[in-house]
């Protein structure tokens, strides 16, 4: 195909392009005309146009006979002089020491020598974790004149600090950097800065900061950025060093936490103006800038002959067109070729260019906002994938990209295209291509990368403030004009994280999709199962840790919740990918989502122990390992799918469900399922009314099915709570032949079932804690409120001046407390309860009900319950009970229904435990989240 298309292209002349007129060539010779972007529409030869595209001075380049490849390698290096010299103002490092620790003498590492404790390297280029109670180390360079500085990003964000020390520095399991007089750091999380005692200074920091430390030994002072904003001079009047003993980068981090150190290996994400890196840039940095700029201006002059285009409509009605597609290979292969040259000439360029240039080059391509150019970038990739060394850039290039989603915080003047939704766009689009999927899935970062694009970066009390600039809550005297801004500001917000949630569905979607080219062939969904298989086992080690100072990412937890949440309530469509997901066991022929189907309804009780085989490392309704050991029917449980009808708990005659006219609220749009109550409370007639009242006597239609026997069944069942059997609403389990061939299927592929039981364990693992959190800043904000109601009308009670002077000075504290919970409160509501995830949450809660009912006739069956089934429902209820009208009354029917677990049978060997919350020992035979409940 190469040598084909040499021999096709050396045959153009320089001004030789022929102009066609209605596609027939004329008798008459023709003037030579070329479309150059820069001049528009005229009389310009190809020399003209390479000028433009290469940027380069006019009549520069001299007429020839062949446009190939070779000719235009030799016009790109003719102005490597002029980088050269421009490169020269970097050579000049005079101040620097780097030891060689065995990499390479211009390789800036951590210095293993010096490291104090148990820190890892575990993922390249530099990502480090403290693994043992507190470890410390130093880098193997040190400076002792001139401006300097190295960034740090935070992949979780508990105790660190981050700071410089000299080489008589030491470090012990209890002393770090900034525990001594010749040491200096900062730590985030305390809120601190530490030269031997803690002074407070800057921000409290989130996973995702990118923290720049600074040293200035020309005016010896040592400050700190937070994603390129300064935090102040944090120390002055430093110790002057002497050469070759100097300031050390330096960092000490608590059990568990992890960072992402650059010396300059990579581009700083926030360089800071007048400071340098550790690591010098390659020196054909600006040079492999130049080259991407001129396929840049290249791909622009391309677009000249597009639809929509103003020089297209002219030339359309001159039906003239020139034909620079024929020139666009050679051009473009040559650009590539000399880039490549460049990339893989020096050591280190390559990933300094796959982290700079590379990516900064697709996303000026494709575009930050909608519509992308994805015309212009297909071209671009099938250029890329053609080069045999492109397979690593481009895989750099994706972790690049998933970097990019980490730290890229939300912008309110960048809304509704903001935060890590320009490179979600274009991953999403890059990963279509089935080849780029497949190398991303060979990378050995696939799932750390991955990781990173479901992490959109959360924001502090400071980011809040920028994001919402004026706040409003009922009753205040602020600005009249503040209610509406807040609004328009909460409205912009809201409708960028929509386009970033819409972004992380669009991609797992395409995980989901994606058939690995693996041999035994694999199934649709299972890359995607691995990975959540995978995640969730490395959160529970997290967890397991029980160290009080890791902090970890819990975004990606929340990322995944909300992909699965709505997959199963409002479906697996996504824009473009429209059933490219069949074959993979969802249902996807209905437009109803899984969550809000009638019908029949199964679970296989196999989830129960799905990465849990043993019952050892899940709390269960039942009690722990020991209570489940001896337990002959145990594996004959776990073999059983239970079977019943949506909304069987009710009689015919006030059955509400998804099939009957009126629907459950989290379907009802009319009017007339709506009334409001004497109290002004919006109440839905369209609830479940199964728990809404006492259940009426009616035997349940539950099947569970069990291929050994089919004929056994497990009749007549003491009830394992108080209540009798016509409160439960169950009647007894019966089993059913077609067992097998379900769960066969069910072990093979990905089903909506297993999404539902990953989502509640995610619930447990990580979500929890947020809307335990937005619960407290909402009664704050509520207490708040009061507060400065109360100290208002003492203000104009009070006469004495000192009494008014004291009041008003707690009124401003109380008023910059309500502020933060206002703008807190706002945040959480447009992150975690939007309208169609609280419909999902409700529609959760149902099905998980209705399925607990349905266990709760079998001991043996019901025993082998996890714990966070639970859990999702307590909180579930004090959530919808926060919510929108709608669904205030749903939380009465969720406390009713918990009232229906309240009591399980105990068994003997089960311990009693404490309740987390209320910290009140619970008893062998009471359920464990009946506490929650009742408090609601």
């Amino acid at each position: 195909m190469e040598e084909d298309s040499n021999i096709r292209f050396t045959g153009i002349s320089s001004g030789l392009a022929v102009l066609l007129s209605d596609n027939k060539p004329k008798g008459s010779p023709q003037k030579s005309r070329l479309i150059s972007y820069c001049d528009g529409i005229g009389d310009h030869s190809v020399e003209q146009t390479l000028e433009h595209i290469f940027d380069l001075p006019h009549k520069s380049v001299r007429s020839t006979s062949l446009i190939d490849i070779n000719f235009i390698r030799s016009i790109s290096r003719s102005q490597i002089p002029r980088f050269q010299l421009e490169n020269a103002v970097d050579r000049h490092r005079d101040g620097l020491s780097i030891i060689n620790c065995g990499s390479s003498t211009s390789t800036v590492v951590i210095d293993s020598s010096s490291v104090c404790g148990d820190m890892k390297t575990i993922r390249n280029p530099l990502i480090v974790e403290s693994q043992t109670v507190f470890s410390s180390a130093r880098a193997n360079a040190c400076v002792w004149k001139g401006k300097w500085m190295y960034e740090v990003t935070l992949e979780t964000s508990g105790i660190q600090q981050l700071g410089w020390a000299i080489i008589s520095c030491s470090f012990t399991d209890q002393k770090g950097v900034g525990d001594s007089d010749d040491s200096y750091a900062y730590d985030g999380r305390r809120v601190n800065k530490w030269n031997k005692d803690p002074v407070s200074y800057g921000q409290s920091w989130v996973v995702g900061d990118v923290i720049g430390c600074c040293i200035d030994l020309d005016n010896d002072e040592i400050s700190f950025f937070r994603n390129g904003v300064s935090l102040g001079v944090a120390f002055d009047r430093i110790q002057k060093m002497n050469p070759e003993n100097g300031y050390y980068p330096a960092i000490s981090l608590s059990d568990g936490e992890c960072c992402d150190l650059n010396f300059g290996a990579r581009p700083f994400k926030y360089p800071i103006s007048g400071f340098l890196p550790f690591q010098a840039p390659p020196n054909s940095r600006d040079y492999a800038n130049y080259l991407l700029s001129c396929l840049t201006r290249l791909l622009e002059v391309q677009c000249l002959d597009k639809p929509g285009s103003a020089y297209f409509e002219k030339l359309r009605r001159l039906k003239r067109f020139a034909p620079l597609k024929e020139l666009f290979y050679p051009i473009s292969h040559g650009i590539m070729e000399e880039l490549f040259d460049v990339v893989n000439s020096s050591e280190g360029s390559f990933e300094y260019f796959a982290w700079g240039a590379i990516p900064s080059f697709f996303l000026g391509i494709f575009g930050v906002q909608e519509a992308h150019d994805c015309a212009s970038l297909d071209q671009v990739l099938e250029l890329f994938l053609e080069f045999p060394g492109s397979d690593s850039l481009l895989q750099h290039l994706i972790r690049a990209l998933s970097y990019g989603c980490k730290v890229a915080p939300l912008v309110l003047t960048e809304c509704p295209y903001s935060g890590s939704y320009p490179y979600l766009a274009l991953v999403c689009y890059i990963l279509r291509h089935r080849a780029m999927m497949v190398l991303w899935w060979k990378s050995p970062d696939f799932e750390f990368s991955f990781e990173g694009f479901l992490s959109p970066k959360r924001p502090n009390k400071q980011d809040l403030h920028c994001l919402i600039p004026s706040v409003w809550w009922p009753g205040s005297c602020e600005d009249v004009g503040c209610e509406s801004s807040m609004m328009l500001t909460m409205t912009a917000l809201s409708t960028a994280i929509d386009k970033i949630e819409e972004k992380h569905r669009e991609l797992c979607s395409l995980v989901i999709q994606f058939v690995p080219p693996a041999i035994p062939k694999e199934l649709p969904g299972s890359v995607f199962r691995a990975f959540l298989q995978g995640f969730i086992l490395k959160v529970r080690g997290i967890q397991n840790k029980m160290t009080t100072s890791v902090v970890s990412n819990n975004s990606v937890v929340v990322s995944l919740y909300t992909v699965i949440l709505h997959f199963l309530s409002e479906g697996f469509k996504v824009e473009g990918l429209s059933g490219s997901l069949k074959g993979i066991g969802l249902n996807l022929e209905s437009d109803v989502g899984f969550l809000h189907r009638a019908g029949k309804r199964r679970f296989p009780l196999e989830l129960f122990f799905v990465g849990d085989e043993n019952c050892a490392g899940v709390r269960r309704i039942g009690g722990g390992f020991s209570n489940h050991l001896f337990n002959s029917q145990f594996s004959e449980e776990k073999a059983k799918v239970v079977q019943w009808d949506e909304g069987g708990m009710d009689d015919d005659a006030t059955r509400i469900t998804h099939s009957t006219m009126k629907k459950p609220c989290c379907c009802s749009n009319s009017a007339n399922d709506v009334e409001t109550s004497k109290h002004g409370i919006m109440l839905t007639s369209g609830g479940f009314k199964g728990l809404c009242s006492p259940v009426p006597v009616r035997s349940t239609q539950v099947v569970a099915m069990n291929s050994s026997n089919p004929d056994a069944g497990i009749v007549d069942k003491p009830s394992t709570s108080n209540q009798s059997e016509a409160y439960s609403g169950c009647g007894s389990l019966q089993y059913s032949e077609s067992r097998t061939s379900f769960i066969e299927h069910s072990l093979d592929v990905l089903r909506e079932e297993e999404l539902l039981h990953t989502k509640l364990l995610l619930y447990h693992l990580g979500v929890a804690s947020n809307f335990r959190q937005a619960f407290y800043y909402m009664s704050h904000q509520s207490q708040s409120i009061s507060l400065l109601d109360d100290t208002d009308k003492q203000i104009r009670e009070k006469s004495c001046i000192e009494q008014v002077k004291r009041l008003k000075e707690a009124r401003n504290a109380y008023r910059e407390e309500l502020v933060d919970c206002v703008r807190q409160c706002a945040w959480y509501r447009i992150s975690l309860f939007s309208r169609w995830k609280q419909r999902g949450m409700y529609a959760t809660c149902m099905w998980v009900v209705e399925l607990l009912l349905v266990l709760s006739n079998s001991d043996t069956c019901f025993c082998y319950v996890p714990e966070f089934y639970l859990e999702s429902l307590v909180d579930t209820f004090h959530a919808l009970r926060k919510s929108d009208p709608p669904f205030v009354a749903s939380a009465i029917f969720l406390k009713q229904g918990l009232a229906s677990f309240q009591k399980v049978k105990p068994s003997p060997r089960r311990p009693s435990r404490v309740d987390p919350l209320s910290g009140r020992e619970v008893n062998h035979g009471e359920f464990y989240p009946t506490t929650h409940a009742r408090r609601g």
